[in-house]
Parts: structure tokens; sequence; C-alpha cells
């Protein structure tokens, strides 16, 4: 059972190219991102729904440089953000051990929820990978858009627009999922 932090946290909402999106933090890193909304009230919302979030004025240094990385990732460029520090209480060791393997992926870079499970050391458990993986607090800081399911497929995806959003966010590194275009037309034949 995940515990609530009783520590205060910070939280920003900030508008992007692809809509509004949230950050809360602790003193120890971030603790919950959300992914874009249409309107700054709903990622308000969404953030406040999580206990000890309040507005913040002050922003540590790292905060600052996460809300100029997360709008360059929403203009399309090649973010890196393994560098951010997470603040996990009270996740259980089988989630940290998978979000730790999901954080190793690069911008573009996908594997399967059965690939991730070996890596992170829990092979046979793509299932539970998936459910993990729906919890994640901190999408994008840990890339969950970039695993798929079996044979390539898309799978499931639980932010704001699902499976739409996770195909635009794979589309908007270069990855395109599903069926390749009608090469013939192409070459007309």
């Amino acid at each position: 059972m995940e515990t609530t932090s009783s520590i205060t946290a910070g939280h920003a909402v900030l508008e992007t190219v692809i809509g509004f999106m949230g950050i809360a933090w602790s003193e120890k890193g971030l603790i919950r991102l959300c992914l874009p909304e249409r309107s700054r009230e709903a990622v308000e919302r969404r953030l406040l729904r999580y206990g000890g979030v309040s507005p913040s004025t002050a922003q540590p240094p790292w905060v600052v440089e996460l809300i100029a990385a997360i709008k360059a990732y929403a203009a399309g460029e090649d973010v890196d953000f393994t560098g951010v520090p997470v603040d996990l209480d009270g996740v259980d060791d089988f989630r940290l051990a998978i979000y730790d393997a999901a954080r190793k992926l690069s911008f573009g870079e996908t594997t399967t929820y059965g690939e991730l499970a070996k890596t992170a050391g829990h092979a046979g458990l793509a299932r539970e990978t998936g459910a993990a993986l729906g919890a994640n607090p901190v999408p994008l800081v840990i890339p969950c858009h970039r695993i798929l399911a079996a044979g390539g497929k898309i799978g499931g995806f639980s932010a704001p627009g699902g499976s739409v959003t996770k195909e635009k966010m794979l589309a908007m590194e270069g990855v395109r999922v599903g069926p390749p275009p009608p090469a013939q037309v192409s070459f007309g034949f």
C-alpha cells in the first residue's frame, strides 16, 4: 500500500505547446507529473488530489530546470530526464525496480512490458509490470510511454487521452507504432 507523505510539497502548472502540464515536488524530488490537459484548472485539480501538495512560490533550481526541460520536450526537443531527482517514498521494491529499468530508456527507445520486466529482474511478470507502470506517479521522467505491448502494439496508457496520448508522445520522439504505411502507393505499384 502506497503511503502519502506528510511533507508539504510545492507544485506548479505550466503551459506547453501540447497543453497544460503539472508537477509537484518535495524537498527530496519530484513526486507527481501530470501529462497534458486542455485547461490549467484540470491539472490543478489532479495535483491537489494528492495529500500535502500546496501552491509554492519557491522553486528549487532543479524544478526551474525541469520546467524548462518539460517545455522543451513538449516542443519536440530530445530531452534527457534521467538527472531529475524523484521522491518515490512508499513505493514497493517491485515498482522501484520497474521504474528504475524504465528510466534507462533513452528518447525514442522502446521496449515491451515483458522485456522491461526481464531487465528489472522480474522475468515473466509483464502484466504486473504494466500495472506498475499504470501507477507511475511521474510519467515522462519515468518514461512509461516508451513501453509497448507484445508484438510492438501500443498497449494501454493511464494518462488523459489514453493510448492516443501515448502514440502522440512516441511520435514526438520519432517512434511510429502500428501498421507501416502502404509502401506500394509510394512506389507506384
